[in-house]
């Protein structure tokens, strides 16, 4: 009887289990001021969200390898979208740095941080790498030199290239 009970509880528990590692299908906003859903990028492949803001100084050195990765990856189905939390009346410097750094890979605006809060962003920069049917795969939060070997490693994992 208790094996019984054990298992319907599993039963019935375990998908809300599941479910809560699944990303809600969200609107992100281009600098550009359109809309887009974030599973339109999900079906081409996974997805690597990454949160930064201007005056983050780490945001800004993890780029350069985000920039890596989208130039490398994106032919293997792999997006990349940076999604920056700077205010508003700071657009135009968010528009002025992608553009000098020529950086390939979208950008989005959240000045509000809904975004951020609605995938549980904690501190800049930080990454979710999400996987073609929603699934949080991998979350890191900060940044330090080397952790863009790890974050090669996911992604190379969520794409089925062998390392």
């Amino acid at each position: 009887m208790k094996s019984r009970l054990f298992i319907l509880y599993i039963l019935c528990f375990l998908p809300i289990l599941v479910g809560q590692k699944k990303v809600p299908n969200i609107k992100l906003k281009k600098l550009n001021g359109k809309s887009v859903m974030l599973y339109n990028y999900l079906k081409e492949g996974p997805v690597l969200i990454n949160f930064w803001a201007t005056w983050c100084s780490p945001c800004k050195k993890e780029m350069v390898y985000l920039d890596q990765f989208e130039k490398e990856y994106k032919d293997k189905g792999l997006s990349i979208l940076a999604v920056s939390t700077d205010s508003q009346k700071s657009l135009s410097q968010v528009r002025s740095y992608i553009r000098s750094k020529k950086y390939t890979f979208e950008v989005f605006q959240d000045p509000n941080s809904q975004t951020f809060k609605k995938l549980n962003g904690n501190i800049m920069p930080t990454n979710i790498l999400i996987n073609k049917d929603g699934k949080i795969l991998w979350r890191h939060y900060g940044y330090l030199p080397g952790d863009e070997i790890d974050m090669e490693k996911e992604i190379r994992s969520a794409l089925n290239i062998d390392s």
